[in-house]
């Protein structure tokens, strides 16, 4: 089974959330619906970047890299670039 590391963007207030996940779709349905916390906030939710990785473990590795950044220009970067991490 593959898993993803995806980021969100709001379309109400341009905030970013990265997560993974086997189901990316079904995670953005659960975001822009039935969640809770931080993303019921700020919806609507789009996918502005995906990639899937072999194992939950490398995908979850990934994931911890990006949010350790920081950094909204990184990220953006990450986004528009689609450079490898």
């Amino acid at each position: 089974m593959n898993y993803s590391v995806y980021i969100l963007k709001s379309l109400s207030s341009n905030n970013y959330y990265i997560g993974s996940s086997d189901n990316p779709q079904l995670r953005l349905f659960y975001h822009n619906s039935i969640e809770k916390g931080f993303t019921s906030r700020f919806r609507p939710w789009i996918i502005v970047y995906q990639k899937q990785y072999q194992t939950k473990e490398q995908a979850l590795i990934a994931e911890r890299k990006i949010k350790s950044w920081k950094n909204r220009k990184m990220i953006e970067k990450l986004i528009t670039e689609n450079y490898n991490i």
